[in-house]
């Protein structure tokens, strides 16, 4: 075992060593919580939404708006994309993904394992990885457990994941065994080598282990089990919303509820709308990360207090409002509708950015109403309320 091995320290339940969580309240009603997680990039509170920075960047919004304005406190970045561009050999020499995109609070890479799913086409799964053709230049590579927590060593995010097969929502038990079978000899390869390496950059790392079994409760309890049972510092989610009902997901998650230590964060990984995050977080999910905000807000899609509003729409043309009276960024306050959908239909980069930051900032205020609430003791009747009003189309 290297110098970063674990070891139990009685502390709230949790794991002394590298991240640590601290459960700050409880909703009666139903799995939520509210909390902090530690890390030596800083301190998150949770519920957390995640904005996703693909290639090291979210889409449209600068990161000065992402801290004073959206209020991020983490982002994630994506392991595939940033291993193939710009490299690893320039992240290294910038100092690790931090410096080179200026970022100084926490950041999750995620293991490349969704593009394993998304490259369907393009890939081949075996014992020893995955071997893929580049989306960029056709060249093939192969990622393997152990080579994957080598990437995000190199890369230096605060939590990185284990390398997994994410199964399409319609998978057959059958298949979705044999690919959860595959994800557990992967996983115990991976916290293998992340045990016996180091972090590059001074700061300490965690891994987090998947949890898949696609909508089978049997094999989602087995994955549970087994991920529990390496006792790691935190848990993802994955293999969720692609595809399947909202239902079924939600199913799946109140059957990993009572399954996951209660005393470490989990983190349902690409999920989802505002209403999936409301439900997510009162089934016990403390993190969640999506595309959706900022790429729905590229086509005009605005998430608000009122519901989701197609900006291009012409019954917005002379609505001098703003985007949204309960909104708490400075462009829900300083621009209305009617600009918003002049941009639109003009083609103007700037209609982009004023959405995307929108959105981005209704995401964060929703997850820190939700820590309101928790905290209040009221969690659950808000969220079922506020769920109604989420899913208008206005």
């Amino acid at each position: 075992m290297g110098k970063y091995s674990y070891y139990i320290i009685i502390f709230e339940g949790c794991l002394e060593k590298n991240m640590r969580f601290e459960k700050i309240a409880q909703d009666l009603g139903s799995s939520a919580r509210c909390g902090l997680l530690y890390t030596d990039n800083g301190v998150i509170e949770t519920p957390i939404f995640m904005p996703v920075g693909t290639i090291g960047s979210v889409k449209a919004v600068f990161h000065r708006d992402l801290k004073e304005d959206i209020k991020a406190q983490i982002i994630l970045g994506n392991t595939y994309h940033l291993y193939l561009r710009p490299g690893l050999d320039i992240i290294k020499s910038a100092g690790g993904l931090h410096k080179f995109i200026s970022w100084d609070r926490p950041i999750l890479t995620d293991s490349g394992g969704y593009q394993v799913f998304s490259l369907a086409a393009n890939r081949k799964l075996t014992a020893q990885g995955c071997t893929f053709q580049s989306h960029i230049d056709g060249s093939r590579h192969l990622f393997t457990p152990e080579g994957v927590v080598d990437i995000q060593r190199v890369i230096g995010a605060d939590i990185i994941m284990a390398l997994d097969e994410c199964t399409p929502g319609d998978a057959s038990h059958d298949y979705a065994k044999k690919s959860l079978d595959l994800t557990k000899q992967w996983l115990e390869r991976g916290i293998n080598h992340f045990d016996s390496t180091e972090p590059v950059y001074g700061h300490s790392q965690t891994f987090f282990p998947i949890v898949q079994g696609c909508v089978y409760p049997d094999l989602r309890a087995s994955a549970a089990e087994h991920a529990v049972a390496l006792n790691r510092e935190g848990y993802a989610i994955g293999g969720l919303s692609v595809g399947e009902p909202a239902e079924v997901m939600y199913q799946m998650l109140e059957v990993l509820d009572p399954l996951l230590p209660k005393e470490k964060p989990r983190y349902l990984m690409g999920v989802g709308t505002p209403a999936n995050i409301l439900e997510g977080i009162a089934r016990g999910i403390d993190m969640f990360d999506c595309v959706m905000p900022t790429r729905n807000a590229r086509n005009g899609m605005l998430f608000t207090s009122e519901g989701t509003i197609n900006i291009r729409n012409k019954k917005w043309a002379t609505d001098f409002s703003p985007i949204d009276p309960d909104g708490t960024s400075f462009v829900d306050n300083v621009y209305s509708k009617a600009y918003l959908r002049h941009l639109f239909i003009s083609g103007e980069i700037l209609g982009a950015q004023i959405a995307s930051e929108h959105n981005l900032a209704f995401y964060l205020k929703l997850v820190k109403d939700a820590q309101n609430h928790i905290k209040a003791g009221d969690f659950l009747s808000w969220k079922n309320s506020y769920v109604k009003k989420l899913e208008n189309k206005i």
